[in-house]
């Protein structure tokens, strides 16, 4: 459960930010680092990020789980590039009877989208750490965003920690039965714990549903009503999208 946010948030200097200046500077970020032809300006905004998370007192395990899968997938990106794209050679070896060759213009685009991923997942991974998860709600509210995608969202957000409580309780179960004691038998018990949830997510489901029927649900979830914007929050938020709107035209 310390995964999570929620589970280990602590007042810091972006706890009082409103929450949609935060998304609205993130959004035009991401927009200029998925649309930037060069590496600096997504890099910056990785380190930048990166800064923030450490200011704002972030575990260091659970930063690297947040990490971990983006990056994995932007260096597996990074290697196919490099050998199987692109034209002028850098380097080559055998290996097992295999010429592998590595082309500069390949790493070169590698590079490129690897440093995309990183500043991208950076700015999402500390949005994600300075805001909770019922303000940023409220905050795509107020963008317009779907009523109905945010109401998946909140009831994923929900059910999310019920489920790995169950899943933490079956997998202890058979693990105390000794279900992973071999790879045959491991497989098997994973089939069961991922059988049993989803069993228990079609029932919990119906529950909810007849839940709030019962309770007056009329298709209209209410959300935080945000305050006015401060000026200084907006001067702050121009300042910092003009600064990366700069450096991108470079």
């Amino acid at each position: 459960m310390d995964i999570f946010s929620e589970h280990f948030k602590k007042e810091h200097f972006l706890t009082k930010t409103d929450a949609r200046v935060k998304v609205v500077v993130v959004l035009a970020l991401l927009a200029m680092v998925l649309s930037y032809k060069g590496i600096l300006l997504p890099l910056m905004i990785a380190a930048a990020s990166i800064l923030i998370c450490v200011r704002m007192q972030i575990p260091l395990r659970v930063m690297l789980l947040r990490f971990s899968q983006p990056m994995l997938i932007a260096m597996v990106v990074l290697l196919l590039k490099t050998f199987f794209s692109g034209g002028e050679v850098i380097f080559t070896f055998n290996l097992l009877g295999l010429d592998i060759i590595g082309h500069k213009d390949g790493f070169m685009e590698g590079i490129m989208i690897f440093s995309r991923i990183t500043g991208g997942v950076s700015l999402v991974v500390a949005l994600g750490f300075a805001t909770p998860f019922i303000e940023f709600m409220s905050a795509l509210s107020w963008l317009k965003v779907p009523k109905v995608f945010i109401e998946i969202m909140m009831f994923a957000y929900r059910y999310l920690f019920m489920f790995l409580e169950d899943a933490n309780t079956i997998y202890s179960a058979q693990k105390n039965r000794l279900g992973y004691s071999g790879i045959r038998k491991g497989m098997r018990s994973f089939g069961v714990l991922t059988g049993s949830l989803v069993l228990r997510g079609f029932e919990q489901s119906q529950k909810t549903a007849d839940a709030m029927v019962q309770r007056g649900y009329t298709g209209d979830m209410p959300l935080l009503k945000g305050e006015p914007l401060r000026a200084a929050e907006l001067v702050v938020a121009t300042f910092i999208v003009l600064s990366g709107g700069a450096i991108w035209m470079i």
